[in-house]
């Protein structure tokens, strides 16, 4: 049975220059703001973040590796220091435009997958956000080893799970090299959300069923179908009475 007081976070990676971000900040409850990394500029940062006021959508920083011609997705070497410079530098671009509406941190890309596996690199942007932003959340892949680091240095983290990728048995993502990483049916990731909001739980492509537990739902604005997907999430999980809220701070 479906709980009427459940809720989730729905977040989409917007201002990397794709075409929906008008149509998709209404619909989203927290938008991950591209700063300058893997894609944006502050021109692109300023009517992102003012495009996000307009709809009441939490902000977030976006920080990923300096690397646009791959779209931060090409895993970089980089070291413990570098990567909390990285990550507060581009936190602090965006935090020159949305002040104290700033929300949230979300890691893009290669970025996400290697500080979110690595323990020196997760120690590094775990203290270093601690150290400098302590009250931003912090989203971070469920179950990962920087859920459980950034913590540790006090920070509040927020699970994650996407609704428009597919996981394999282990628990992690399917490499985006493989033919079936991305979900772009929407009535498939649809169904991927309502299985994580509601089951705890994904099914993989063999049919296993794994635990997630995740209190914000990735949906990737640069997807073939961003909109179609982010409709039909919230078409069928508010008609199962479960809210879209934002994550709040405790």
């Amino acid at each position: 049975m479906t709980n009427e007081f459940h809720s989730i976070d729905l977040n989409c990676d917007l201002g990397e220059g794709g075409q929906h971000d008008d149509a998709i900040m209404p619909l989203i409850s927290s938008a991950n703001i591209a700063c300058g990394g893997h894609a944006g500029d502050i021109e692109s940062i300023q009517a992102t973040v003012l495009l996000a006021r307009d709809h009441a959508t939490a902000i977030g920083s976006h920080p990923g590796h300096l690397d646009p011609k791959h779209f931060g997705r090409r895993a970089l070497s980089i070291s413990p220091d570098a990567v909390a410079d990285l990550v507060l530098c581009q936190v602090s671009r965006i935090a020159s435009v949305a002040g104290d509406d700033l929300h949230h941190v979300k890691l893009h890309g290669a970025l996400y997958h290697q500080v979110g596996t690595n323990e020196a690199l997760a120690i590094a942007v775990s203290r270093s956000l601690a150290g400098e932003w302590p009250h931003l959340l912090l989203y971070a892949a469920a179950g990962s080893l920087l859920t459980f680091i950034a913590e540790s240095e006090g920070l509040r983290v927020i699970p994650e799970a996407f609704a428009d990728r597919r996981y394999n048995e282990s628990g992690e993502l399917i490499s985006r090299t493989e033919d079936n990483a991305i979900i772009d049916n929407p009535h498939e990731a649809a169904n991927q959300a309502y299985e994580i909001t509601q089951h705890n739980a994904i099914t993989t492509p063999s049919g296993k069923q794994m635990h997630i537990s995740a209190e914000t739902l990735c949906v990737h604005g640069d997807s073939l179908v961003p909109l179609d997907i982010i409709q039909a999430i919230r078409s069928l999980l508010t008609c199962e009475g479960i809210r879209i809220t934002r994550p709040i701070h405790h």
